[in-house]
């Protein structure tokens, strides 16, 4: 079921990545699309009908603590070579309402603390990709990162590796502020990747995304092994760039 004229957007979405977790089912990860105070859109495989009522844990590591919300299934995106499938869940209790309006607001907020808070070092992002295609579009994302929001005050370094076995070589020699991997790459995949990122102490503390075509189990196994955050091919520009700001702390 697709979103009909009678959805109205009375009120403004922002474009957020925070990670769901569904509270009944443990196993269940997924992230939003976007929010607004009266509905979130979250990016899942899973199949949901018009009408469930869904509590959902929203979070950010390291920014945000769990938020527990409840909603209700307003309309169903189905997956295609565009965007991934997903949900948009309508919220209508007050205090949800409330929430989601905080959630929006700390988002919304630059201090000037903040603003004198990067570091004078810059940063230095790795990423793991086997498809020069891809490496081409995140590239582009941070690129922008650069002229944008830092507005080339700090360096962002990116660097490039094919797969997981120079990507292990490079995180042990260089320090990195944020590792972007596939999941399905020769000589070392992803999930070892990860899973010898989070083993070895020098580097468990790096923030890791894994953006990949993989369906609920990739992103199970991913989640389960340490990954901060998982985004689902295609993926979109604005994704990369939300989910890179806030792991990197950059207002």
């Amino acid at each position: 079921m697709n979103r009909g004229s009678d959805d109205k957007r009375d009120e403004p979405r922002v474009p957020l990545v925070l990670r769901v977790q569904f509270p009944n089912q443990e196993r269940m990860v997924a992230v939003t699309e976007n929010l607004s105070k009266g509905g979130i859109f979250v990016q899942t495989d899973r199949t949901f009908t018009p009408g469930q009522e869904l509590g959902l844990a929203l979070s950010f590591p390291g920014l945000m603590n769990p938020v527990q919300v409840v909603g209700t299934v307003a309309w169903v995106r189905p997956a295609s070579d565009e965007a991934p499938g997903g949900v948009g869940i309508r919220v209508v209790r007050d205090q949800d309402r409330q929430r989601l309006g905080e959630i929006l607001s700390s988002a919304g907020q630059t201090r000037a603390s903040d603003r004198t808070a990067l570091p004078a070092e810059g940063y230095r992002v790795l990423i793991v990709e086997d498809n020069p295609h891809i490496v081409e579009m995140y590239s582009y994302v941070l690129k922008k990162l650069a002229s944008g929001e830092l507005a080339g005050k700090v360096p962002l370094e990116v660097h490039f590796s094919p797969d997981g076995h120079h990507a292990l070589q490079a995180l042990r020699s260089t320090q990195f502020s944020l590792v972007m991997t596939d999941l399905y790459m020769p000589v070392m995949d992803g999930f070892a990747l990860i899973e010898r990122i989070r083993a070895e102490e020098p580097l468990k503390s790096i923030p890791v995304v894994a953006i990949s075509a993989g369906g609920p189990e990739a992103r199970e196994r991913a989640m389960q092994l340490g990954v901060d955050i998982y985004l689902r091919k295609p993926v979109r520009f604005q994704e990369v760039l939300e989910t890179v700001k806030q792991l990197l702390h950059i207002p």
